[in-house]
C-alpha cells in the first residue's frame, strides 16, 4: 500500500526513491512486523485467555509440560497480523510470487485455525482428521505446483529443481514436478508442526530459515548477483524478500511472548501456515533440495518420528512387543527425558539451525 501510494510521487519528492530499493522495504517490513507484535501482543493474548483458547497438553509427554496447561494457544493469529500487514504495506502486490506465498499462508492458516478450534472445543489433542488435513495440504501443493509448472516465472525452470553444490545443474521432473512441489510443501508444513513442542523452539528455527530464504530471494531476483553466484535468475523473486523479512520480524516479535516460560503458544494456525510458507518460498525459488539443508533441524525432527514409528511397528510385528529408538519422539522430547533443561534443548537446536542455514548459504560459493 505504501509502495503503491508513495513510490509514484518520487518525481516530486526525491527521498521516496528509497521505496524502489528492496533492501529498504524489506528492512521496513521487518521493523513494522516487530512493532505490531509489541503493540498487539498483550491484547491478543488477553483476548485468547478470555475465550479460554488454552493448549491441550499431551498426557504421555514429559511431566514438566503439565504445568503449561491453561497457556493460551492460537498465537499464530498474532504472527499473521505481523506478517500480512507489513507485506500489504511494503510489497509490490502485483507480483505473482507474493500472491502464491500469501495464498499458501492464508490457506494453511485457515486449516490450522480449524484444527486448533477443533482441539479446543473437544479438548482433544488430535484435532481434525489427519486425512482431512493431508487433503487440504495436498490440494495446496498441487495448486502451487501447477501454477509454477504451467505458468512459469522462468520458462527454463518450469519443471526443474536446482541441485546444490553443482554449477548450473538442475533436474527436470517434467509434469511430475507438481507432485514434487506438493511433497515439499506438505513435508515442510508438517515438519514445522512436529517441531512446535517446546517454548520458542519452532519460532526461533523458522525465523532463521526465513532470514536465509530472504537472502536467497534477494540474490535470485538480482540478475547481477545471481549470475555471479551461478544460480538462476528468477524475475520478481526480490519481492518475496519483503514477505520473508516480514515473517522474520513477525516471528522475532512473537518470540518475545513465546520464549520460556511461554505466555502464548503458536498453535497449528501458525505452525502449519508458516511451514507451508517456507516450503512454498523454496519451491518458488527453485531451492527445494537446498531447503533440506536450510531446515536441517526440521528434517532431523521429522526423521526421528518416522524412525520411531517404523521401528516400533517392526519390532512389534517381529517380537510381539514394540520397542523404541528414542525415549520419545520428536527428538527434542528425547533430550528432555534424558535430563536436559527445556531452554538448553531450545538454544542448542537454534544453534544447529544457524549452522545449517550458514552451510546452505555457503553452497552458493561451492559450485
Amino acid at each position: 500500500m505504501i509502495y503503491y501510494l508513495l513510490f509514484p510521487l518520487k518525481a516530486y519528492f526525491t527521498p521516496l526513491n528509497m521505496l524502489g530499493y528492496i533492501s529498504f522495504r524489506a528492512s521496513s517490513a521487518a521493523i513494522t512486523a516487530i512493532l505490531i507484535a509489541f503493540i498487539f501482543g498483550k491484547p491478543i493474548i488477553a483476548f485468547l485467555q478470555r475465550l479460554s483458547f488454552s493448549e491441550v497438553i499431551r498426557s504421555d509427554g514429559p511431566a514438566s509440560h503439565l504445568k503449561k496447561a491453561g497457556t493460551p494457544t492460537m498465537g499464530g493469529l498474532l504472527i499473521h497480523l505481523c506478517v500480512l500487514i507489513p507485506t500489504f504495506l511494503w510489497a509490490d502486490l502485483s507480483n505473482r510470487l507474493v500472491h502464491m506465498v500469501l495464498l499458501a499462508t492464508i490457506w494453511m492458516g485457515l486449516i490450522g485455525f480449524w484444527d486448533d478450534y477443533h482441539k479446543i472445543k473437544r479438548r482433544d489433542k488430535n484435532g481434525i482428521s489427519p486425512r482431512v488435513k493431508l487433503l487440504a495440504q495436498s490440494s495446496l501443493g498441487i495448486v502451487i505446483g501447477s501454477l509454477i509448472y504451467f505458468y512459469p516465472i522462468n520458462a527454463e525452470l518450469s519443471g526443474a529443481t536446482i541441485v546444490p553444490f553443482f554449477k548450473g545443474f538442475s533436474i527436470n521432473l517434467g509434469i511430475f514436478y507438481i507432485l514434487f512441489a506438493m511433497l515439499v510443501i506438505n513435508g515442510t508444513s508438517n515438519a514445522v508442526n512436529l517441531t512446535d513442542g517446546l517454548d520458542g523452539l519452532a519460532t526461533g528455527l523458522m525465523s532463521i530459515v526465513a532470514l536465509a530464504l530472504a537472502a536467497i530471494a534477494y540474490i535470485s531476483g538480482r540478475i547481477d548477483f545471481s549470475a555471479y553466484l551461478n544460480i538462476p535468475y528468477i524475475p520478481g523473486a526480490g519481492e518475496l524478500t519483503i514477505f520473508l523479512a516480514a515473517m522474520f520480524g513477525g516471528l522475532l516479535g512473537f518470540l518475545w511472548y513465546n520464549a520460556k516460560p511461554a505466555e502464548v503458544f503458536m498453535g497449528d494456525v501458525g505452525s502449519l501456515a508458516y511451514g507451508a510458507a517456507i516450503g512454498t518460498s523454496a519451491v518458488l525459488l527453485k531451492q527445494e533440495l537446498l531447503l533440506f539443508i536450510i531446515g536441517g533441524v526440521f528434517v532431523m525432527e521429522t526423521i526421528s518420528v518416522m524412525l520411531q514409528i517404523s521401528w516400533f511397528k517392526f519390532t512389534k510385528r517381529r517380537l510381539g512387543a514394540g520397542r523404541r529408538i528414542f525415549k520419545m519422539a520428536p527428538i527434542h522430547h528425547h533430550f528432555e527425558l534424558k535430563g536436559w533443561e527445556e531452554s538448553k534443548v531450545v538454544v542448542r537446536f537454534w544453534i544447529l539451525g544457524i549452522l545449517f542455514a550458514l552451510m546452505a548459504l555457503a553452497t552458493f560459493k561451492i559450485r
